[in-house]
């Protein structure tokens, strides 16, 4: 048997890897010429076999990742998405002329971006993978697929059904490929090589893809919390928490880790939550959970996307056989204390606060420490508390009388961008604050014309009020050598 030594490994993932791009680049020039009906024809094709294929690739990710999560969210996740991602296609513009005023004198052209690296979650990757080969079709990319090494075959075996479609369309397979043995190495070696990144997954993975020398889009980490002042449909929220905290038992990064609760409607709160399946730990309890959900600082993936059942019992405490989701009491925030981050189960903390005020101040603190620049949600009819809470949180999506678990991702009666990737801005270390979309996969060129007759503005009037504060602006000092 021969044996390599690491360098001969490494110098054979470099050329398998380039020659992938090579692959993804020799396809993309097959297809330059495609119109925008025709790769609206493509994409609506992938988006129709993500439906047609929902239940065998959701039954592969449950069958590969060890059963964990549910079964049935899983195919209603890989077939409503891509659903309602096909159903905006007519009114998506990402091939030739994008806009062009009345005029003539300004005109924008959308161009490919490349060939782009996609970095594939553990936690969705059956979704994923078809969205972003629809965003990536679209503007007339070729992509390269990396997975999560615990999800490795069922991703591999979604791109192969890319690519038998593509095959079946009439175009060239490698549009789409797949790393069939990822490693760090790999995924670095491939982040170097293509023209863009788009990283969906943890803090380690999305901090490489914009340390790779490589443009990329990064998405940051979810710990959605939920405000609920005093004016709330309690029976709403417990209803909107539960659907959340049972699809796919909080595998979604948009899932509601913490509720934090006005004084005043606390105890009423947690009575509606119970009566929806929430079961109240105690103290002992609480903490026992806390260290079977995190090992070293870490989530503990044997633990997480399970049943509550499943979860109580791992960590050694029983919750009856109705028990929809585990609630905790916290009083105390940062990172020595987990209840303030991500859980990826459906497990929530709850939290009292005496206002909106000190709601905003608790839920900035919490995503101090995980899912800053995410999202967050409240439910209250006071508009002027919608709009301080909206303005003052640090968060790129806010969710108003409903649950973010379902519905920041994209919903048929939201406006929100259908994706499954969702970028937090600086606050959660990334380059946008909006749903990945269309739109991020393509460049594009400005062709201006000059206007004739065009005169400088009148600086007297521009400046009117500055030139009344005449103390701003005199008396600064002159340059010396």
């Amino acid at each position: 048997m021969v044996k390599f030594t690491e360098e001969e490994k490494k110098a054979m993932i470099d050329e398998q890897i380039i020659e992938m791009v090579n692959k993804g680049r020799a396809a993309m020039k097959e297809i330059e010429d495609l119109t925008q009906e025709d790769v609206r024809d493509i994409a609506r094709a992938i988006a129709y076999l993500a439906v047609e294929r929902a239940t065998v690739w959701a039954k592969a990710l449950y069958t590969e990742n060890g059963g964990s999560g549910v079964l049935e969210s899983k195919i209603t996740r890989d077939t409503v998405r891509p659903l309602g991602m096909a159903a905006q296609l007519d009114d998506v513009k990402t091939v030739g002329v994008l806009e062009e005023d009345p005029e003539g004198y300004l005109v924008k052209i959308a161009k490919p971006l490349g060939v782009v690296a996609s970095l594939v979650p553990m936690t969705v990757p059956d979704g994923l993978v078809s969205c972003h080969a629809m965003f990536s079709i679209m503007s007339r990319d070729a992509m390269i697929f990396s997975p999560h090494p615990r999800t490795k075959k069922m991703t591999n075996f979604i791109v192969n059904d890319l690519r038998e479609l593509m095959r079946r369309m009439g175009y060239p397979a490698d549009l789409f490929q797949c790393v069939e043995m990822p490693t760090i190495y790999t995924t670095e070696v491939l982040m170097k090589h293509v023209d863009f990144v788009v990283a969906t997954g943890g803090a380690n993975m999305v901090k490489a893809a914009y340390s790779s020398g490589t443009p990329a889009f990064g998405v940051g980490a979810g710990n959605s919390c939920s405000y609920v002042d005093d004016t709330a449909d309690l029976e709403e929220v417990a209803s909107g928490i539960k659907a959340a905290e049972m699809n796919d038992w909080g595998a979604g990064c948009s899932t509601e880790n913490s509720a934090v609760i006005n004084e005043s409607v606390y105890d009423q709160t947690i009575e509606a939550l119970k009566k929806e399946g929430g079961y109240l730990c105690t103290l002992e309890e609480k903490e026992l959970l806390e260290k079977a959900i995190w090992k070293d600082g870490k989530l503990n993936t044997h633990c997480i996307i399970h049943s509550p059942q499943y979860i109580a019992e791992y960590a050694g405490f029983k919750v009856p056989e109705g028990c929809n989701f585990l609630m905790a009491e916290e009083t105390r925030w940062g990172e020595e204390h987990p209840m303030t981050e991500e859980k990826l189960s459906p497990v929530i903390a709850l939290w009292k606060v005496k206002d909106v005020d000190e709601a905003i101040e608790l839920i900035n603190h919490i995503h101090s420490v995980s899912g800053a620049g995410h999202s967050c949600s409240i439910h209250s009819t006071n508009e002027d508390h919608i709009l301080k809470f909206a303005s003052k949180t640090k968060t790129s999506r806010v969710a108003v009388n409903t649950n973010t678990g379902l519905n920041n991702a994209g919903a048929y009666n939201n406006k929100m961008p259908w994706t499954f990737s969702l970028g937090c801005g600086s606050w959660g270390g990334n380059a946008f604050s909006e749903n990945n979309s269309f739109k991020h996969y393509h460049n594009t060129t400005w062709v201006y014309r000059m206007m004739p007759g065009g005169t400088a503005p009148d600086q007297d009037a521009v400046f009117a009020k500055e030139q009344k504060h005449q103390d701003w602006f005199a008396g600064y000092p002159d340059f010396e050598l």
